[in-house]
């Protein structure tokens, strides 16, 4: 009932205060859908480059010889190889992860120690380089400095603490 209430409760309380203070509330509007078409017009051609580049490194084949050349190290810190492909991608595509995590389930089913840790993986991680586009693209930073190292350093501790968690709660595989 609450969350159904939400949004109808909170345009009528923005609605009323800018009524209150004499504010041209649809004036006011249409500005910020302005600002909004300018924001999509500058974060746009980042976000294109970015689409193209996740659809030629998946058609090349390059995520699976990663995949393949990394399970030595992810034996070693007890990563499922099968979730391997959803760690490599996760940074880079919420779409393409969700096509991987889709496919995951299917194989070997949700409540599987893999379906588990895809689950807790996609909730523990974020899409760094897509996030990265948008909000830095929509503002114009150009140099993102420390900001991917970081970003890629937590999404690297959500890996590893997905497995482990799933380990610990559900038993290893």
């Amino acid at each position: 009932m609450i969350s159904a209430l939400a949004i109808p409760v909170m345009f009528f309380i923005i609605l009323s205060y800018g009524l209150i203070r004499d504010v041209k509330v649809y004036d006011c509007f249409v500005e910020g859908a302005k600002d909004g078409i300018d924001t999509i017009i500058r974060i746009l051609p980042p976000l294109v480059g970015l689409l193209v580049a996740i659809g030629v490194f998946r058609a090349s084949g390059a995520l699976e010889l990663i995949t393949y050349g990394l399970r030595p190290v992810t034996s070693l810190l007890r990563i499922p190889s099968e979730a391997l492909p959803l760690a490599l991608m996760r940074p880079i595509s919420g779409s393409a992860s969700l096509a991987i995590v889709t496919d995951i389930m299917n194989r070997y089913g949700a409540d599987s120690f893999i379906g588990r840790v895809v689950s807790t993986m996609m909730g523990s991680t974020e899409t760094t380089f897509y996030t990265l586009a948008v909000y830095f693209g929509s503002v114009g930073i150009k140099n993102v400095r420390h900001t991917i190292a970081a970003a890629l350093l937590a999404d690297l501790t959500g890996i590893i603490a997905s497995v482990w968690v799933c380990g610990m709660v559900f038993g290893w595989h």
